[in-house]
């Protein structure tokens, strides 16, 4: 399963090489780190990008709102690193966010999109998240280890 899915085309400004998730299956009420690597057509002020969310499950909509994108990170418990005024070229960045609890269990599917402060298309992502069950991992008794 594709966790992540870049539905930007061409005339988006950011071309997005590679996404990784660790955990690459999430759960609820954890820390997912988010690795995203790319290639930045011009010049963007990060803080003016404006993400619209639209959280679905099944027909349901449950969220459909607009982020400046230092929002919606703070919302997750990260935030934007280094300098967010970026010249065009390589772009990379690390983000440790926090999966809410309150997210009803179930099989949701988000969709990203996010604008510059121009107005131009910065990026299109799907994410399609299974939340079918509440997973808490139990340390592993003393003088167990994990194979592998």
């Amino acid at each position: 399963m594709r966790l992540v899915e870049d539905a930007s085309d061409d005339t988006y400004v950011l071309d997005i090489f590679d996404i990784t998730l660790t955990p690459a299956l999430p759960w609820l009420g954890h820390q997912v780190r988010w690795e995203m690597g790319g290639r930045l057509k011009e010049a963007v002020d990060l803080t003016r990008v404006t993400c619209n969310v639209i959280m679905k499950f099944g027909p349901v909509k449950m969220l459909d709102r607009s982020y400046r994108l230092p929002d919606l990170l703070a919302r997750m418990g990260a935030r934007l690193s280094g300098d967010p005024r970026l010249p065009a070229g390589p772009w990379k960045q690390v983000w440790l966010l926090r999966l809410p609890e309150t997210v009803p269990v179930a099989q949701h599917r988000i969709r990203l999109r996010a604008r510059t402060g121009n107005g131009k298309n910065f990026l299109a992502l799907d994410i399609p998240l299974d939340f079918s069950r509440r997973f808490r991992p139990r340390p592993l008794p003393a003088g167990w280890a994990h194979s592998g």
